[in-house]
């Protein structure tokens, strides 16, 4: 299967023409689209809009971009939000939360402390529930595998993983499987690239992160969609030496063991 693991199709800049959009991907031959919240104004959003995507799921979380404006408020509204969606095939996990230490506004001192609250509430709350994560790993590879070891095994995806070979290992060890998508298509992406060669296939998931991140072949200012995913596996299968039905076979089955509920959202639809 192909399947897009991060794609935030409820994006502005999807507003006007969404549905061409979901319609490029399928005739591109994407079976799935995995669409992450980022806080409480869009998780009924999210969830609608898997369920009107052939092949959507979705998953509900505080991303730490959300953290400042966010409350303590949220986190009780999340977990009703999470015990109201368990008996929903299309959810998926708890996403997109974890910690971005790039941003200068979320570097202070306290804002770093209160995107820790926040990430390890979460992490608390997929342990309860049984759910595997979807993390935003920023320059933050480091405090987000502490909080991880201090848990019983999670699992899920590294979203957008730009760390060292040796703290990719370290989230594989916790369970995690990595999300490559359009930085690994750029030559200079150097560090990106050696880890797509060099990590076990059966670590990798591919991914848009659309509308950002776009692909090195999209001109400037061009949007980056999820059919784009097609093109992610192709430079992949180039990196990789390998051909683009087995990184299709590989990743699709990666993502599903990633996340195991998407097994189910997956037996009765398909994008593709």
């Amino acid at each position: 299967m192909l399947i897009d693991t991060h794609c935030h199709l409820d994006a502005a800049e999807f507003e006007h023409d969404r549905e061409q959009v979901i319609a490029r991907a399928q005739d591109a031959g994407v079976d799935a689209i995995i669409v992450p919240a980022i806080d409480r104004h869009n998780f009924s959003v999210v969830r609608q809009l898997a369920h009107a995507v052939p092949g959507g799921a979705y998953a509900l979380g505080i991303h730490p971009i959300c953290v400042p404006r966010a409350s303590d408020g949220d986190l009780e509204m999340l977990e009703r939000e999470v015990e109201a969606s368990l008996g929903d095939p299309r959810f998926v996990g708890i996403g997109e939360i974890g910690l971005d230490f790039f941003i200068p506004e979320l570097k202070t001192e306290a804002m770093r402390e209160r995107q820790e609250r926040f990430y390890a509430a979460q992490l608390d709350l997929a342990v309860r529930y049984g759910l595997p994560v979807i993390l935003h790993v920023r320059r933050s590879q480091d405090i987000l595998l502490k909080h991880l070891r201090r848990r019983p095994r999670i699992g899920g995806i590294g979203h957008a993983f730009n760390g060292s070979f040796q703290q990719a290992e370290q989230f594989i060890e916790q369970g995690f499987v990595l999300g490559l998508g359009g930085a690994m298509t750029f030559e200079r992406a150097l560090q990106i690239r050696r880890l797509a060669r060099r990590l076990p296939l059966e670590s990798l998931v591919l991914e848009t992160d659309a509308p950002d991140i776009p692909p090195a072949w999209l001109e400037s200012g061009k949007r980056n969609e999820p059919a784009c995913v097609v093109g992610v596996a192709a430079v992949l299968a180039e990196l990789r030496d390998t051909t683009v039905p087995q990184i299709k076979a590989a990743t699709g089955a990666n993502a599903l063991r990633a996340l195991p509920r998407l097994e189910r959202c997956l037996a009765g639809a398909s994008i593709g």
